[in-house]
């Protein structure tokens, strides 16, 4: 695998040296360089990408108001995938691709007021993909119904250990407080449900805290992508409105870092007149790699004056920030424009119609990355980086 992964890092160096010739070609005709600099975004060497869609296939997944499912919740069947299907995590078991995706029933109109299940989809090579008629995790009467009626389940982020434990880290949703979860299974199928991740922490102190995302940070071991420790301990990049920490032993109860002060330490946070101006929300399993570890999230633009003015106000778009391996609490890069943003149509028309790529599911296939986002919050897509044949990231206009 050293070998393997030693030919992933030197095809890397090559592209980013291609890209970067290439860049400057480009923008040597001084009459055409405000326009060239406009429309190109190569990526810099420690980055994933660029993405690419495949054409003719997006969306992958879309609602199905044929599909039929008894709710043990209302007491009643329902259209568990009728309305919109979204924010996908994805994992591989064998030689399959799985996405567990979110789906909304018709229950009621608007984001976050109808009830969210999470189905499961497969697939080998990644694009083509076979649903199950019925959600895999769903509100129901057990241990934590008090924090997931009426909601749901929402928004799940997977990673894998070298055993084969699938660990989902998801938003449990009472349509009072967003919290994120634990869930753990062996087959994808039968989840156990643990409760709100940092319910036992600091004695209960941020049980109640409103939080939606938990990026586990994973390595690629013989050509698969597994969960690996960080300094002895289980580590997860987590949160909204900042990045922040936890840290963990059995990777179902965690510990939220505190800085100093006794609060939350943060460790990226907005910044004003870029496309991350509004928020920081960690995406699918962070990665450690030889530059160090790369954690993929969601930057959503400000509708107001410190927002990025060559996006769409309220726009999400999609980051990349580098952390150093031996302290993975010190940012050694980060992305300043998206290096994947809505351009789609799909991707601009929904529910959230100011356009939104919402990245959480990642994972490494036969030597390439697939990369399953919600598509404005209505359906499922897919792009692929294959690093013997490079891209630049989406255009910046």
């Amino acid at each position: 695998m050293a070998k393997q992964r030693n030919h992933v890092v030197t095809c890397n160096v090559c592209r980013r040296i291609l890209m970067s010739v290439s860049f400057f070609i480009a923008i040597a005709d001084v009459s055409t360089s405000q326009t060239v600099q406009s429309q190109t975004n190569p990526l810099p060497e420690w980055a994933l990408g660029g993405f690419v869609r495949p054409s003719d296939v997006n969306p992958v997944i879309a609602p199905n108001p044929a599909n039929r499912f008894y709710c043990p919740m209302r007491q009643e069947f329902v259209g568990w995938e009728e309305s919109d299907t979204f924010n996908p995590a994805a994992t591989v078991k064998g030689d399959t691709i799985y996405v567990l995706y979110r789906a909304e029933d018709n229950s009621a109109t608007g984001i976050g007021k109808r009830t969210s299940r999470i189905g499961l989809a497969k697939s080998a090579d990644g694009v083509n993909l076979q649903r199950r008629d019925t959600p895999v995790m769903y509100p129901t009467d057990d241990a934590v119904k008090e924090y997931e009626w009426p909601g749901g389940c929402e928004d799940p982020r997977i990673a894998v250990t070298d055993d084969g434990l699938y660990v989902m880290m998801y938003t449990s949703w009472n349509r009072k407080t967003p919290r994120l979860s634990v869930a753990t299974s062996r087959d994808l199928l039968t989840w156990e449900k643990h409760g709100p991740a940092f319910a036992e922490a600091y004695n209960g102190r941020f049980k109640d805290m409103a939080c939606k995302s938990g990026s586990i940070v994973t390595k690629i071991v013989n050509g698969k992508q597994v969960i690996t420790k960080v300094n002895g301990t289980y580590f997860m990049y987590w949160g909204e409105a900042m990045v922040a920490v936890a840290v963990s032993d059995d990777l179902i109860r965690w510990t939220p870092v505190l800085g100093d002060n006794d609060k939350i330490r943060g460790l990226v946070y907005p910044r004003e007149r870029y496309f991350d101006s509004a928020l920081t929300e960690c995406g699918p399993p962070a990665i450690l790699t030889d530059n160090g570890i790369i954690l993929l999230y969601n930057g959503k633009n400000q509708t107001n004056e410190k927002r990025d003015t060559r996006f769409n106000a309220g726009t999400y778009s999609a980051g990349q920030v580098l952390f150093d391996s031996v302290n993975p609490y010190k940012v050694i890069a980060r992305l300043d424009v998206p290096f994947f943003r809505p351009v789609a149509d799909f991707e601009k028309s929904g529910q959230y119609v100011d356009g939104t790529v919402f990245i959480e599911g990642l994972v490494f296939h036969r030597n390439k990355w697939y990369l399953y986002y919600g598509c404005a919050d209505s359906r499922v897509g897919v792009a692929i980086y294959d690093p013997m044949h490079p891209e630049v990231g989406d255009p910046v206009q």
